[in-house]
């Protein structure tokens, strides 16, 4: 949930690339021996096949999608795509507009609900799952088990969102474990802060709901029972992402409440901190430093959450905005679900570059977002106005933490590339994606529908075009062709959209499978710039290699152009690939188009390429 951006000029990003630290020059070697896929999908759209996409349509208007319609042969095709994880956003239980109470849930206040479906990173009950995501509410969890174990069955790993830094403004645990009591359920409320608090309060207040602008009515206007304008929370509570107003700002995170963490309201912390160079231990040692020290309440909450949903099955976690809980949490949390499961993939969102390396080394994060950096760099490309030349300045910049740094070039807070508002052509990601999936030896993530270009365009009530909405009921039209009517197969698509597919599959399939995207990288793209006729700065090249693979990949971002130019492979490459005078041949690997070759002369390679527009190659040198 991307609630704050950080804005930031391509000269800006420049000068902060040549002022990065450069306390650890040796990368970060890789754990994994083959790169991993991420697929992100949304719960409760992907199997609805609904197609009334009503504005503000309630779920019996536009329907909703079930953890069942993940059955072995969508989970199947998923896999085939080349996905080792899925991330299922989404199931937590979270406030949401529809009557439950005959399962004993509350109803929530739309007053306080963003959309109808309600927000995701609103959770309402961290030991159960969304009831709209079952077929029997009243058997949520064992059906959320059951998609667990095809998951698994398929042969990837299951991960679901942890929200740390605020909850539903009614949050109440149904189901929670013996001994656990909900968040604020034991909480001082006669004071501001308390370091076993859960909350931060506002005394001798009582919370007030937003002033509504720009037109917005809860539902759209829609009459409903409990929407009067107002919210029994007495005294009122900080709202979500900070803000200490008893009525808080129609912009604020109006419908959470911020998670107390032992951070003081002057922002001294209250907690132990991590000794000088600790962000050089392991797991392990970050382990046993918190082992019999006091922590506040919530971390502990939090832990136990974590390790409830381990026991469940999952495989790992979407931590959101990370970055506003502090690190030494982090540390605590990460440590105890490494102990537990060292495989354990924890990806978190972190936007503020000068955080990263703080939340990799001392947090104990396997992955983070590459938004700012590299997603930022390849969107002003793909908009037609960045050059190439600011990717390789990235990556090296990121070179000694590049494994940790997932890449994407969609997810559910950023505008599909289809949209007219960010590129309008879904075939502008092909050379993008070539490069964020084999530039690093990083992850890459895809959100469900990208592969077939879905734009995003839906009016769905609160969320509005050009991200899919995670506020509403709503269908996925382009997605819903590939389902065709769940036979999952893609009887629906357009030629250009099963191309398009086709286009992912066979890149996906084979990042996981290369060891060379696993090896060394090495830019050549600048040496091509100051020595290659027609080569510039819509192209890019670069090399990746391990001991048994050798890989020169090339991409035009123009989607206009074609470019012909005898591509230069520099003597220090060649050195290191230790090839001899002559001619190799070259596997085209992305659509296995006709051998080239690489010809060695005077220890420099060179080969004759025409790249047509928005082309890629991904060649493998024959030895």
């Amino acid at each position: 949930m991307k609630k704050m951006l950080y804005s930031i000029s391509f000269l800006a990003l420049g000068v902060a690339l040549s002022c990065q630290q450069k306390t650890d020059k040796n990368p970060v070697q890789p754990t994994m021996k083959k790169k991993a896929v991420v697929y992100q999908v949304f719960t409760r759209l992907f199997g609805n096949t609904n197609i009334t996409n009503k504005p503000w349509g309630t779920i019996q208007e536009n329907g909703v999608g079930k953890f069942a319609d993940f059955n072995e042969k969508a989970l199947q095709e998923i896999k085939n795509l080349g996905v080792t994880h899925i991330w299922y956003t989404g199931v937590p239980h979270h406030a949401l507009i529809n009557d439950y109470s005959a399962y004993g849930i509350s109803n929530d206040d739309p007053d306080v609900v963003k959309g109808r479906a309600g927000s995701p990173y609103a959770v309402k009950d961290y030991y159960n799952v969304n009831p709209d995501l079952a077929l029997d509410p009243a058997k949520r969890l064992e059906e959320f088990k059951e998609l667990i174990d095809r998951t698994h069955n398929a042969g990837m790993k299951a991960l679901i969102d942890i929200v740390p830094n605020h909850v539903a403004r009614s949050y109440k645990g149904l189901t929670n474990p013996e001994g656990v009591s909900d968040f604020g359920a034991n909480d001082n409320t006669l004071v501001e802060y308390d370091v076993n608090n859960n909350f931060y309060y506002i005394p001798n207040s009582q919370f007030r709901v937003p002033k509504w602008q720009n037109g917005y009515m809860p539902l759209g206007g829609e009459a409903h029972r409990v929407s009067d304008g107002k919210f029994d929370e007495v005294p009122a509570k900080w709202t979500g992402n900070g803000s200490r107003l008893a009525q808080p700002h129609f912009n604020d995170w109006y419908e959470t409440v911020k998670v107390n963490y032992g951070v003081r309201p002057d922002g001294t912390e209250d907690f132990d901190q991590l000794p000088e160079g600790f962000d050089k231990e392991d797991y392990n040692a970050h382990f046993t430093f918190w082992e019999g020290k006091t922590v506040p309440d919530s971390w502990i909450k939090f832990r136990d959450i974590a390790l409830y949903w381990l026991d469940f099955g999952v495989d790992g976690f979407r931590f959101d905005m990370a970055e506003m809980v502090p690190v030494e949490f982090w540390s605590y949390l990460n440590s105890n679900i490494k102990m537990k499961n060292p495989e354990a993939f924890l990806l978190a969102e972190v936007y503020n570059p000068k955080l990263y390396r703080e939340y990799i080394q001392k947090g104990k994060m396997d992955y983070l977002y590459d938004k700012v950096e590299l997603y930022d760099s390849i969107k002003h490309i793909m908009k037609g106005y960045g050059w190439t030349d600011h990717i390789p300045v990235v990556q090296k910049g990121m070179a000694d933490i590049e494994h940790h740094m997932l890449h994407f070039l969609e997810n559910h807070d950023e505008q599909r590339i289809a949209s007219l508002d960010f590129a309008g052509k879904a075939e502008l990601g092909k050379p993008a994606m070539v490069v964020s999936a084999t530039i690093s030896t990083s992850p890459t993530m895809i959100y469900f529908g990208q592969e077939v270009g879905e734009p995003g365009a839906e009016d769905a009530g609160f969320g509005k075009p050009t991200r899919t909405s995670i506020f509403d009921y709503i269908g996925v039209p382009h997605h819903q062709r590939w389902m065709n009517n769940k036979n999952f197969d893609g009887g629906q698509l357009s030629e250009g959209e099963k191309s398009l597919r086709d286009f992912y599959k066979r890149l996906l399939n084979f990042t996981i499978s290369s060891d060379a995207l696993m090896g060394e990288y090495q830019e050549i793209h600048f040496f091509n710039k100051d020595h290659t006729e027609n080569y510039n700065h819509k192209v890019l090249s670069y090399v990746r290699w391990s001991e048994n693979e050798k890989l020169i990949i090339v991409s035009n971002f123009d989607d206009a152009n074609s470019y012909a130019f005898d591509l230069k492979v520099p003597k220090n490459v060649v050195e290191k690939w230790k090839l001899k005078e002559g001619s190799y041949t070259l596997e085209e690997e992305l659509y296995m188009k006709a051998n080239e070759t690489l010809s060695i002369k005077n220890g420099q390679g060179s080969i004759d390429i025409t790249l047509q527009p928005l082309e890629s190659y991904i060649f493998k040198v024959v030895e």
